[in-house]
């Protein structure tokens, strides 16, 4: 038996050796001609995940249902040029400060900051996902990676620079994109700066489990471990209140069909259209822990995400409106895509009692998120 398990630990380690670390392919180049680059990767079980150096973006996804059929579960384009425009996010990475700053302002230190802010519905203005030129819109530096395991990976680096879009500090920051052979999109953040500044970054990938361009995700089963969530005023933007989902449309403590109560009446639901909001999670200690469960009933794919951030913002597709034409060649019509953004809680900067999002010199940032696939 000891012969045998030492034959099996050589074995995994000569097939994790002999993996090859992806390699960079060209995918186009931005409009001041910045070439950009695409890196594929893949597993034992035949997921297979793309993403490319602008906005550490996402392209595609493929995952099997139960019946072993392969299908992409993320909404984008196939071409840089329909990125290069002006899109919501679709599988990038966002920040400086992912979610919302209140009218793109806050203090640090006893000093005033005033960020690049967006158009919000209603002409409300606020700095969201990192202001007008955040990191979804910028090329990263992409290096193809084999851990230990054999799990194949890019890391993803880019320096923000101290004044970007308002922010203070040079922000080093480093994302990694890992493909476990357990089924696994393992996603490593890492930032240090030269200056306090608020730091939230998150990923921005639109899920749809029936495969991308086929039709709602209202009939997906969502379970959020989570018992509080944050209200929001109608710009979108928390009130600084953290309040029970416990007799509200925003209890998914038990798996719920998104579109079960997505036409409720409840003032927040209004505010955002539908679910645009961000939930406390129950593990606050920093631990890698479950936060959400989803399950596709036709197709019989699952999803887990697991995160040591304290928050995950749920938002269902409230603001497509068929103009934009997927991979598919399908219009992604109102909520054809939803998104679960591990994250500090929106507005932090400027609400006190929420758990702090400022890096300071000396610290560096450690954030861990994973989605993990399955059918049944």
């Amino acid at each position: 038996m000891k012969s045998s398990a030492l034959w099996i630990v050589a074995a995994l380690s000569t097939s994790a050796l002999s993996a090859e670390a992806p390699k960079a392919e060209p995918f186009g180049k931005t409009a001041d001609g910045t070439a950009v680059e695409v890196f594929t990767l893949t597993n034992s079980k035949g997921i297979k995940l793309r993403a490319m150096t602008y906005g550490a973006i996402v392209l595609s996804l493929e995952t099997p249902d139960r019946d072993g059929k392969l299908a992409d579960i993320v909404l984008g384009y196939s071409t840089l040029d329909e990125y290069l425009k002006d899109t919501p996010y679709f599988g990038a990475i966002v920040g400086r400060y992912g979610n919302r700053i209140a009218n793109g302002k806050f203090s640090l230190d006893g000093k005033d900051y005033t960020l690049a802010t967006n158009n919000e519905p209603g002409g409300i203005k606020c700095s969201l996902h990192g202001g007008l030129k955040g990191f979804d819109k910028v090329v990263w530096k992409g290096e193809g990676l084999v851990e230990k395991d054999g799990s194949l990976g890019v890391r993803f680096t880019y320096l923000s620079k101290d004044g970007e879009e308002g922010y203070p500090g040079n922000l080093s920051l480093s994302v990694t994109y890992l493909l476990t052979n357990k089924n696994e999109w393992k996603i490593q953040y890492s930032a240090t700066t030269d200056k306090a500044t608020p730091v939230n970054v998150t990923q921005h990938s639109y899920f749809n489990l029936k495969g991308e361009g086929n039709g709602d995700i209202l009939g997906h089963q969502l379970m959020l471990v989570a018992k509080k969530y944050t209200p929001v005023t109608a710009g979108l933007i928390p009130t600084g209140r953290i309040v029970a989902v416990a007799g509200t449309p925003f209890d998914f403590t038990k798996p719920t069909a998104i579109g079960e109560r997505v036409k409720s009446e409840d003032e927040q639901m209004k505010f955002g259209g539908g679910y645009d909001h961000n939930w406390v999670l129950d593990n606050q200690d920093g631990t890698l822990a479950l936060a959400a469960r989803v399950y596709e009933p036709t197709t019989g794919r699952t999803m887990e995400v697991l995160t040591t951030e304290p928050g995950v913002q749920f938002y269902c597709g409230n603001f497509l409106d068929g103009k934009l034409t997927g991979k598919s060649c399908k219009n992604y019509q109102f909520r054809n895509g939803f998104c679960l953004e591990t994250q500090h809680y929106p507005d932090s900067p400027n609400q006190p009692t929420f758990p702090g999002t400022i890096l300071r010199p000396g610290k560096t940032l450690k954030s861990t998120t994973v989605f993990r696939f399955g059918s049944k």
